[in-house]
Parts: C-alpha cells; sequence; structure tokens
C-alpha cells in the first residue's frame, strides 16, 4: 500500500534497495545498469525505480539529506515493503588519516551525533552497525573488481556546517575514517525490525589534507561505490 511519501504498490520494489541520498542519482543508476526499470515512485520527487541487473531484481530509491529523511523512507520500506535490504551509497567527506580522495568507504559501524537512538529507550547507548554478510561480501567483491576499499568507522553527523570547528578531531582521534549524514538511522532501523543494512561511501573530499574532486571526477569514482552495491544485491 502506498504511504504519505511512497507511491509504490505491493511487489513493485525489490528485496534490496540501492540508496543515494540525491533522487537524480537514483535515477542515473537506473538508466545505467539496470534493464526492464519502472519507476514506482515520484512523490516529493523521491525517485525510485526497480529494474534487473544481471538476471537480478533491484531496486534503487534517493533517501534525501540527513537522519530524519532517510529514517522515514527506510522505515517504510523495511515496515511496509519487505524490502530485507538496504545498501546506502553516498559521498562522504574524509576524517581519518587512512583515507583520501577517490578511495570507497565501507561503514562498519556508524557513530553519531543524533539522537535518533533516544526513541529506543535503551539504558544505554546503542552501538549502529553494517549486517556482517553484506559487509563480508561487498569486501570480496571491491577485491574481485580490484577496487581499493577501507572498512571502518562512519561520523552520521546531524551538521553540515558545524558552529564547532574543533568538533571533527575528537572524531578523528577516535579513529573514524569519515563523515557523512544518514547511515546511523539506517543501521538502527535495520536492527529495530531485524533486517539488513550497509553503507558504501566514495571519499569526495578530506576535511583535513583540503582535497576534494570535480564534479566531473565524481561522476566517474562513483561509479566504483555503485557496481560494487549492485554486485551485492541479493
Amino acid at each position: 500500500m502506498a504511504t504519505p511519501h511512497n507511491a509504490a504498490q505491493p511487489g513493485d520494489i525489490a528485496k534490496t534497495v540501492l540508496m543515494p541520498g540525491d533522487p537524480l542519482r537514483a535515477k542515473f543508476i537506473a538508466d545505467t545498469y539496470l534493464s526492464d526499470v519502472t519507476c514506482f515512485n515520484t512523490v516529493r520527487n523521491m525517485l525510485g525505480f526497480t529494474g534487473t541487473y544481471k538476471g537480478k531484481r533491484v531496486s534503487v530509491m534517493g533517501s534525501g539529506m540527513g537522519i530524519p529523511s532517510i529514517g522515514i523512507y527506510s522505515y517504510e520500506l523495511y515496515h511496509f515493503y519487505d524490502v530485507e535490504n538496504i545498501i546506502r551509497i553516498g559521498s562522504a567527506g574524509g576524517i581519518g588519516d587512512n583515507v583520501k580522495v577517490r578511495d570507497v568507504v565501507i561503514g562498519m559501524g556508524a557513530c553519531t551525533n543524533s539522537n535518533y537512538a533516544v526513541q529506543y529507550r535503551l539504558p544505554g547507548t546503542f552501538a549502529p552497525i553494517a549486517d556482517f554478510g553484506l559487509l563480508r561480501k561487498a569486501v570480496e567483491v571491491a577485491e574481485r573488481l580490484g577496487i581499493h576499499t577501507v572498512v571502518g568507522n562512519v561520523l552520521s553527523s546531524d551538521t553540515f556546517y558545524n558552529d564547532d570547528k574543533t568538533a571533527n578531531d575528537a572524531w578523528k582521534k577516535m579513529g573514524v575514517t569519515c563523515t557523512e549524514m544518514e547511515s546511523a538511522a539506517l543501521y538502527m532501523n535495520a536492527a529495530r525490525c531485524g533486517r539488513k543494512a550497509l553503507g558504501i561511501f566514495t571519499i569526495s573530499d578530506h576535511l583535513y589534507t583540503g582535497e576534494e574532486l570535480s564534479a566531473e571526477e565524481r561522476q566517474t569514482s562513483f561509479r566504483e561505490m555503485m557496481e560494487i552495491a549492485l554486485e551485492v544485491a541479493e
């Protein structure tokens, strides 16, 4: 059944959904990699498509920016559309000395400065982590494709323009590889309903070295994480 944010009907969405933040990137993936494509959602211009990749039925849908947005869309996919796997693919800003621009990072865990976990009333601090099966498969696929990856902890931040200009120093000290804005909520939603999630990121800029990719370089570099995710899709 349709939701306030998704016009899809039962059966329109595959068991695995690739989820970039940008809905136009979802369209790019559908146009570039999928065959027999149908569009299942245009509500709020959060485009969603289902098609076939190497004989596998796969969906791709935008999540929007930030934890509240992906929190809504991933919740609905898991709870109302019987989706089993969501693989977030997106850009990230490098923090750690072990990453550089163009590197692909696979998010084993997702730290956050968000209060998203408060809703669960846990007697402590929850540690959002990826599904190990998806993570292991992503590493194996990357190795087969000859794509260098870094596996580690990421930061899902509520703030893009942080008033505290030293905030990332503390995360870097704790070994966090990069910062993005969505994965912690995705991992929590997956944990809560017993489903699977993984985040795969391309370092588009580095907060400490000042390196950054041009718009053209982003298009080329981002294809690697897309191809890993498509191969991982079950």
